[in-house]
């Protein structure tokens, strides 16, 4: 009878499921949607699990998450894996995380992974130099393996903040015009080319963002009730939708992402109003 119970409402979700694809599919789809996964650890707390499993909850959250996205059409998915600042956390916590990170990295170029199933390429940006040598070999591998995927992207965030992305893009854009300047002849370049070497502009900034892989977010999701962009694409996200559930990372369904999608939807004509005018 629980069989029976269980079939019968596993077949009411997929039907609700497919009414929601449809009704969704009529307006404008997000391009590219960024998550905040804020909550494994208080998941973990609230349901008396070993710490670290929120985590793991919390990655088989970012699978299906990751398939609704795709399946609606979005080119790509932007999530805040680890910050800069979750080193100061303790530092069995910080290498179980890495440990996941490994595995779940090397799981990806596997031929059943979703990242095969939806072609999608994989790119990890962020400080890595702060990272372990295993843990940037692995994300270096996994990021050679799918380069020639190309219907999807997935942005993985790791040791990321959005200060260090300005700063280190801002570091090269300096290198880069006084490598220029040294290479010129001095007392040949023109009064006018002089003054322009020097000139920085947004467009010199943003080329070199960590996130320069990837346009702007449309929708910015963070889970837990939070309000807080906590560094995250401080730089991306001046016109963007910010969405923030009360459900922890590993609660977030579907619902919580049709919701987000129709959001979207019915402020659409104002954002792109605001986009015009910058």
């Amino acid at each position: 009878m629980n069989t029976l119970a269980n079939t019968l409402f596993g077949n009411l979700i997929s039907f609700i499921r497919r009414i929601l694809f449809c009704i969704l599919s009529v307006g404008p789809i997000p391009n590219h949607v960024a998550f905040i996964l804020d909550g494994n650890r208080r998941f973990a707390k609230k349901l008396n699990l070993p710490e670290g499993m929120g985590h793991r909850v919390g990655f088989q959250s970012l699978i299906s998450v990751l398939r609704y996205c795709f399946d609606l059409g979005v080119k790509y998915v932007s999530v805040y894996a680890f910050s800069i600042d979750n080193f100061k956390r303790k530092p069995e916590e910080v290498q179980s995380i890495m440990d996941l990170m490994v595995e779940k990295f090397n799981e990806m170029v596997e031929e059943e992974s979703i990242v095969y199933q939806y072609s999608v390429r994989v790119y990890i940006i962020g400080n890595l130099s702060l990272l372990s040598d295993n843990v940037r070999l692995a994300a270096e591998k996994v990021m050679k393996a799918t380069s020639s995927n190309n219907k999807s992207n997935l942005i993985i965030c790791l040791a990321y903040t959005s200060t260090d992305e300005i700063v280190h893009a801002t570091q090269e854009s300096c290198d880069d015009k006084w490598a220029k300047i040294q290479s010129s002849i001095d007392g040949e370049m023109m009064e006018g080319k002089r003054e322009g070497c020097f000139v920085i502009k947004v467009a010199d900034i943003e080329r070199r963002m960590y996130m320069g892989v990837a346009p702007d977010p449309d929708i910015l999701v963070r889970t837990s009730g939070e309000t807080r962009l906590s560094n995250f694409l401080l730089w991306q996200t001046s016109n963007c939708m910010l969405y923030s559930p009360r459900a922890l990372w590993p609660e977030i369904g579907f619902l919580h992402i049709a919701w987000a999608f129709l959001e979207f939807q019915r402020t659409y004509p104002y954002l792109e109003k605001k986009r015009k005018e910058l």
